[in-house]
């Protein structure tokens, strides 16, 4: 087992059963601690239908996708309630830790319960042995500085800071009198399930508690909010609360589950993976050094904050690049931060269009660095210095590189410099953006505002007034690469004092190529709005008009006829019908 169980044996009427290994006191440097206590009891049921559970796993889990406690109650009316509730904590858990990450906790816990809820509602119609099952589900995934309660049913989760106690999920009961104990809505009840979210900030010292209806339905906010404030163990304070429930009379199993947040996660450590987060930053070295086993062949590129080289693996191994910092101009924590970031997103966002990073053998790396494939090909700006596009060429390559785009924004992710330098034109006619260093990630913090991410002449107008980066500025940084593609100038028509953009005056492209069609300018320049509200709503609305107008302005070849092949031709041979039709009417006369 991965994970601590939390699960009332048949036949002991309180206490639980710890199966598995590990404990949920985390002592990681720089990572999220919590305690966790839990308690059950029978009542005066004859068997547990509540399952609970505690999710630890390994310390790369734990910076991606958090910890995870959670409480199922199987509904006592039904079969297999017991069944149902045991089979969604571990199901949920399983398939929890293989969801990307960078989906957000709360569509990525939707998308580990939904498969599980399909199959149990069912079995619930087709099984005579699970006739009705169902069951309430209400987890707790605690990730860096914050917690996320995914419900569903009459299980409760609640939040206690500074004395006070907040509920964070409502029940899923009917209102009426005397059926406030039948659920609408709980796991399996519906083919597809309705999962409500909601997230916290956490502050060390706050508690967390979860319970099935148990407790809480005879153990008042009042009681629970002074046995909490008790501030003992989490697992006396646990069992303190089903004995209240006990004391109150309640008449099904109740189950706890406590948990003391000791300190709070890094930010920057909230969804990226830690294992290079103590690699040293060493002064970039030069080409012909050997780095890990790596043979740095030649300098690929060298910028302000980082240095790029073609590198071998080993004798005879393949060619790879590798990117590392600058430590001199990059602070450490920006320089960690900008690399963690492309390794992770590379390695997770699944685009044919986007530039990957490589997984390396754990322990290899001695310092810090990412590998990345070698991608045979030039810049989209050294092939726009040779010249501009062609319209269908150049709306091929737009399509593409939105595609691009739109797969970082799917995932919440705003890449923050598109330009053409960061676009590779493969030798085999693919495209690839590249450089996601200075990409911004969901609650991840930003860098200093002297390494503020993006390049003038391709920011935003937002930009410049402090906005951080978004998919509308990305947009727009789209918008000025499209503009490029087909004039090769630059929108403000200033290519070197970028201080002094005339945002509010575009120059249309068509100035530049008369041949470009009208519907490509207007979308071009609706990119490049100075409102972003004026922009497209997102590049997915982009893409199709691209697509459309492409479409459109290329109908399908057919056969041409003979007077648009030859128009002479065709002619004479009208005239020699003609010519025969008259000899023919005088014959007839």
């Amino acid at each position: 087992s991965r994970y601590r169980i939390c699960h009332l044996d048949p036949g002991l009427r309180r206490g639980a059963r710890w199966v598995g290994r590990g404990d949920a006191r985390m002592e990681t440097d720089g990572r999220l601690q919590i305690a966790a206590g839990f308690a059950t009891a029978l009542g005066p049921r004859k068997d547990n239908q509540d399952f609970g559970a505690v999710h630890q796993g390994t310390p790369s889990e734990q910076a991606l996708h958090g910890m995870v406690a959670l409480v199922a109650d199987g509904v006592s009316g039904s079969k297999a309630g017991r069944v149902a509730s045991e089979l969604a904590g571990r199901s949920f858990i399983d398939a929890y830790v293989d969801q990307n990450p960078l989906k957000g906790v709360a569509a990525a816990g939707l998308a580990a319960l939904t498969g599980y809820n399909r199959w149990l509602h069912a079995k619930g119609r087709s099984d005579p042995d699970m006739t009705g099952a169902a069951t309430t589900f209400t987890a707790l995934v605690l990730r860096g500085r914050e917690a996320t309660a995914l419900h569903v049913g009459d299980s409760r989760a609640w939040h206690f800071r500074d004395g006070v106690l907040t509920r964070l999920t409502e029940d899923h009961v009917l209102s009426q009198p005397g059926l406030n104990h039948v659920l609408y809505r709980a796991v399996g009840i519906e083919p597809d399930l309705r999962l409500d979210t909601r997230a916290v900030p956490l502050k060390a010292h706050d508690r967390l508690l979860l319970t099935t209806d148990g407790v809480h339905g005879v153990v008042s906010d009042e009681d629970l909010t002074r046995l909490l404030a008790r501030r003992a163990s989490p697992e006396a304070d646990a069992q303190s609360i089903i004995d209240a429930a006990g004391t109150a009379g309640t008449r099904d199993n109740a189950t706890a589950i406590v948990i003391d947040v000791i300190r709070i996660g890094a930010v920057d450590q909230d969804a990226i993976g830690a294992e290079a987060a103590g690699l040293p930053i060493l002064p970039a070295p030069r080409a012909g050094d050997n780095v890990d086993g790596f043979h740095l062949e030649r300098l690929l590129s060298d910028g302000k904050y980082t240095r790029v080289f073609v590198a071998r693996d080993g004798e005879g191994g393949p060619r790879l690049v590798l990117k590392f910092p600058k430590p001199k101009l990059l602070s450490e924590s920006g320089a960690r931060g900008a690399f963690l970031r492309e390794s992770f997103i590379g390695r997770r966002i699944d685009s044919p269009y986007v530039g990957k990073t490589l997984t390396l053998d754990p322990g290899r790396q001695s310092r810090l660095y990412i590998a990345q494939p070698l991608y045979v090909g030039r810049t989209l700006h050294a092939r726009i210095a040779e010249a501009t596009f062609a319209i269908p060429e150049g709306v091929d390559l737009s399509i593409r590189l939105s595609r691009a785009v739109a797969a970082l924004h799917r995932s919440g992710i705003t890449h923050r410099d598109i330009k053409p330098d960061n676009v590779i034109l493969e030798a085999d006619g693919g495209l690839k953006l590249i450089d996601l260093g200075v990409a911004r990630l969901p609650r991840i913090e930003e860098f200093a505002e002297a390494e503020a991410p993006g390049t003038p002449g391709y920011r935003a107008p937002e930009m410049f007034a402090g906005n951080p980066g978004d998919a509308l500025t990305d947009q727009y940084a789209l918008g000025v690469t499209l503009y490029r593609v087909f004039t090769g100038d630059y929108p403000s028509g200033q290519e070197t004092d970028f201080n002094r953009i005339r945002f509010d005056r575009p120059v249309r492209p068509t100035t530049h190529r008369p041949d470009m069609p009208a519907w490509l300018e207007a979308a071009i320049l609706r990119t490049l709005s100075v409102d972003p509200a004026d922009r497209f709503a997102d590049v997915e609305e982009l893409i199709h008009v691209l697509e459309s107008g492409s479409a459109a302005a290329v109908p399908p070849r057919r056969a041409l006829s003979l007077m648009e092949r030859d128009p002479a031709r065709f002619w004479q041979a009208i005239s020699a019908i003609l010519f025969v039709l008259l000899l023919a009417s005088w014959m007839v006369k």
